[in-house]
C-alpha cells in the first residue's frame, strides 16, 4: 500500500518543479508536462520512488544502523531538526563541514572536544582559568555545539545519508558515493538524480513539500526502529524460554539420579537379609562338613585300634 496519495502529494506542491531553463536533462523521466516556463514532475513516479526509499530506510533502521540527514538550507533546518530528534538519529542543518565522512576520525575529536569542555566544567578545572580564557573556552563550545551537537551520537560511518536538496548538499553527497555510503535524496528539476541511489523526484524548495517527504521517510524508520524492538524482545523471551527448558530438564536429570540412587539403596537394602541368610546356610554347611570330616576321622580311628586285638584273637 503506498505510503502517500495523490492528493496528499499535489496538496503539498511536490510537483512543482524550476524553470525549464534550469533543468538537468537526468531528470527528465521524472517530468511529466512543462506549464507557463516550469517543469511539472510526474506525481505518480514519485510515489513509486517515496515507497521504493521509505522501505529501504526502514531496513537500514530495522538493523540498527544510522541514518544522517542533511538540510543546511533555510526552509528545511526546522523541519528536519525537530522531526528527526524524534526518531533520534543524526543530522546536519548548518554548514556541512568539509570532510565530514571523509575525514570522519577528525570529526570525531571535535565533538570529543565539547565532552572535555564540559568536563572542565564539572571537576573545577574551569574555575581555575582567566576570564578571558573562560570566554574563549565558552564560545569553542557554543560554536561546536552549533556545527556538531545534532551528530554526538554517530560514533561510526552512517549506513546512510538522507539528503534534502542533492544540488545544494552535492560535497555531502560527493563524499558518500566516495565512501559507497546509500544516498537517498529529494531530487528537483534542476538536480542531477543520477548522483543518489534513490531519488525522490520532489519540490526541495516549498516547506510543505519538504515536510510531507521528511515525515514520510521518518515514519518508514519509525516502523524499523519499533520492529527491530520487537524482535529483540521476542529474541529475549525465547532466549529466556530455553534457559527455562534447560533448567527443567537438568532439574528433571537430577530428579532421576536421585530416583536411581534411592532405588540402589533400595535394592541394596533388600539384598542384605539375602546375604546374610546365604551367609548364615554356607557357614552352616561349612560346620556340618568340619563336624562330618571329625566324626570320620574318629571313626577310622576307633576302626584302626580294634583291628589287631582280633588279629591276636584268630
Amino acid at each position: 500500500m503506498p505510503r502517500t496519495n495523490f492528493d496528499q502529494l499535489l496538496d503539498a506542491g511536490v510537483h512543482f518543479g524550476h524553470l525549464k531553463r534550469k533543468w538537468n536533462p537526468s531528470m527528465a523521466p521524472y517530468i511529466f508536462m512543462e506549464k507557463n516556463g516550469i517543469h511539472i514532475i510526474d506525481l505518480q513516479k514519485t510515489s513509486v520512488k517515496l515507497d521504493e526509499a521509505a522501505n529501504a530506510l526502514k531496513q537500514i533502521a530495522k538493523s540498527g544502523r544510522k541514518i544522517l540527514f542533511v538540510a543546511t538550507k533555510k526552509q528545511a533546518k526546522d523541519i528536519v531538526s525537530s522531526r528527526v530528534n524524534q526518531i533520534n538519529m543524526p543530522y546536519v542543518t548548518e554548514r556541512w563541514p568539509g570532510g565530514m565522512l571523509t575525514n570522519f576520525p577528525t570529526i570525531r575529536k571535535a565533538v570529543k572536544k565539547m565532552s572535555s569542555i564540559d568536563k572542565m566544567g564539572t571537576d573545577g578545572t574551569f574555575k581555575t582559568l582567566s576570564k578571558r580564557e573562560r570566554l574563549q573556552i565558552t564560545r569553542q563550545r557554543a560554536k561546536l555545539e552549533k556545527n556538531l551537537g545534532s551528530i554526538v551520537d554517530l560514533t561510526r560511518l552512517p549506513a546512510a545519508l538522507f539528503v534534502v536538496d542533492v544540488a545544494k548538499e552535492y560535497i555531502a553527497v560527493r563524499e558518500a558515493n566516495r565512501l559507497n555510503i546509500t544516498v537517498f535524496g529529494m531530487v528537483d528539476t534542476n538536480s542531477d538524480p543520477n548522483s543518489v541511489d534513490f531519488p525522490i523526484p520532489s519540490n526541495d524548495d516549498a516547506s510543505k513539500s519538504i515536510s510531507l517527504i521528511i515525515d514520510v521517510v521518518c515514519q518508514a524508520i519509525e516502523e524499523g526502529i519499533e520492529e527491530r524492538k520487537m524482535e529483540r524482545e521476542k529474541e529475549a523471551v525465547a532466549k529466556e524460554k530455553k534457559a527455562e527448558k534447560k533448567a527443567q530438564e537438568d532439574e528433571a536429570m537430577e530428579a532421576g539420579a536421585d530416583e536411581a540412587e534411592d532405588e540402589l539403596e533400595e535394592e541394596a537394602e533388600a539384598d542384605t537379609p539375602k546375604k546374610a541368610v546365604a551367609e548364615i546356610k554356607d557357614e552352616t554347611i561349612e560346620n556340618t562338613a568340619e563336624k562330618m570330616a571329625d566324626e570320620v576321622i574318629e571313626l577310622k580311628k576307633t576302626t584302626a585300634r580294634k583291628s589287631p586285638a582280633k588279629k591276636l584273637n584268630s
